[in-house]
Formats: C-alpha cells, structure tokens, sequence
C-alpha cells in the first residue's frame, strides 16, 4: 500500500518516577510511542521489534486494536523485554537514569517482513546504528522517506557507523542538546547547517516546552509546543512527536517542506497528548476527535493579525 510507515524501535517496560508521581513497569519503548501517536492518521502502521515472553498480550493487543501490524515484532521465549527506570527532577528536562536492562534489545537482529520492504515512510527509532542500519539495508526499494532518531550514547561510542546512517537518511529528528553534541555548536542554526552536509534535507531540532524547529537549504519553520497547565511524565514526547509527524506525512499526497510545516503541528499536538499522563496512557486514548479539538485551539494560539503588514507581505 502507497501509505505504509514501517517503524524500527524499541518496545519496553519502564518504571518512572516525577515530582507528580511513580509507576511502575509501564508500557514504553520509542516503537511503542510513535505506533499510538501515527496511528490517529490513515496509514498503516508495521513494528519491526524484539520483546520477551513476559511482554503482556494485552500490551500487544492495545496495538492490534489500533490496527498497528505487530507482525514484524520477534518474541524470544526463555527472555525478557528491554527495561528502563528513570527518575526526573522538579526540571523536568532533567532525569536520571536508575537502571536500563537491554535483555532481548542485547542481540537485536531485525528482520523486516516481506510485505513492510517497500514502505512510503521509514522511521528509525532510537536504537544501536548498527540495528538501523541493517533495517535500512531490508528495503527492497528505497522508501519517499527516511527518518531517524538517535541520542548522545550512540554518539559518543559508535560515532563511525552513526554518520554512515546519517548519510543515507532524509530528515534527522534530535533535540537541541543533541544537536550540539554532533556538531559541537552551540547555536541550533550552525548545527543544523553542519548536520545538513552529514546528509540529511531535512533536520528537525526539538527544544522540548520551546517548540521545534525545522530546516530544509534556506528555508527554516518553527512550531510552539502546545502549552499545557499540567505535565506529568515527558517520557516519550519526543517518540510521539516523531509518530505524528511521519504518521501526517504517510497519508499526505506529497513530501515537501510546506506538507511538513502541518505535519510538525500535528506532531506538537500529539506530544502534548503524552507528557499529561505517565508512559503511554494518555496517548492509547486519543481520537481524532480529541486531536482535532487540540488541533483547533493550536490554530488560535498561533493566528493573529497585524497592521504592520499587508496579506501580499506575509
């Protein structure tokens, strides 16, 4: 099918703990997040995984029921599913990490299914570059779109092979911290013109409650994040903002630099949706009703009018 997004990633159990409160072994991982958040556009969404016997198949079936195709997710018996335990401060930009148990992610070897080798999107989640790299090398042909997420700890141990995904890529989603890190500049405008020549067309640069920003040659769009009375858990948010953004892009008619501008507004929407509840919760319950209802108070906050300039001028 032309609107097939086929997403590379993590699924989890975490225990995370906020100012706000504690749970314990949530629904997580970055394929998880960005299946729920995509899965509120007309496309088919596929996971290619790997969990452990003790994944719950009612976790699994959260998914079905959303019409997510699981079929590319490996389940290992004898093991057990990739692990996270975090703790935030009263910033909530900042965490620390308590625990990570790679478990089946330790020997990951995704194996794409025949029927996801020709998707319209790719998204790599945040994973080893060597496991995004092998996925990548699945396709039978090369997707409208390539889009890849990666952090800090891929960038300072494996560097080498991060930069040769890079370069194969189209849109490279990181947030700011991020983007100094792989270009050691401080300003996200030379950061985005050095990660521009690794490869990538397109660089989105998240700032988190500071909105995005995206770049493409000399045209460049920022979008605010959805303000919000309460936050809870901000795991996540940036994997649901992902979602919604190629989840968008997936049913669009074409890929462009304006079908992107939109596509980053319904993915700060979405991200909202995540951040007010713990794990994935709040995101399991979005509809297009409520997207939509988010999406129309989004248009409020950003349209205004201005004597200084006239519609020819804008």
């Amino acid at each position: 099918m032309i609107n097939k997004l086929l997403v590379v990633g993590t699924m989890a159990y975490d225990n995370i703990e906020t100012p706000f409160g504690k749970v314990e072994n949530i629904l997580g991982g970055a394929a998880t997040y960005i299946a729920f958040a995509s899965s509120n556009f007309k496309t088919n969404v596929g996971i290619v995984s790997v969990i452990g016997e003790d994944f719950k198949s009612e976790d699994l079936k959260l998914l079905t029921n959303r019409k997510v195709d699981i079929s590319g997710v490996e389940i290992i018996n004898g093991e057990k599913t990739f692990f996270w335990s975090g703790k935030y401060h009263d910033d909530l930009n900042i965490r620390d990490t308590l625990d990570t148990q790679l478990n089946v992610l330790e020997n990951f070897v995704p194996k794409v299914p025949n029927n996801w080798k020709k998707p319209k999107i790719l998204l790599l989640g945040n994973l080893h570059p060597s496991v995004q790299l092998s996925a990548l090398n699945q396709m039978n042909n090369r997707p409208e779109l390539i889009i890849l997420d990666t952090m800090n700890f891929w960038m300072d141990n494996f560097r080498s092979i991060l930069d040769e995904v890079i370069s194969k890529i189209d849109v490279i989603c990181i947030n700011d911290e991020e983007a100094s890190q792989l270009t050691q500049e401080n300003s996200i405008w030379k950061a985005a013109e050095k990660i521009k020549k690794l490869g990538p067309k397109y660089i989105i640069i998240k700032k988190g409650e500071n909105g995005a920003m995206l770049f493409h040659n000399e045209k460049y769009f920022f979008v605010p994040a959805f303000p919000l009375k309460e936050v809870q858990d901000p795991t996540g948010a940036g994997d649901s903002f992902a979602g919604g953004f190629a989840g968008y892009l997936t049913q669009a008619n074409d890929i462009s630099f304006e079908s992107m501008k939109l596509a980053l507004i319904y993915a700060s929407a979405l991200a909202s949706f995540t951040v007010e509840k713990f794990g994935t919760e709040n995101l399991q319950l979005v509809n297009e009703s409520k997207l939509k209802k988010r999406l129309k108070i989004f248009t409020k906050l950003t349209k205004f009018k201005t004597e200084l300039l006239n519609t020819a001028e804008l």
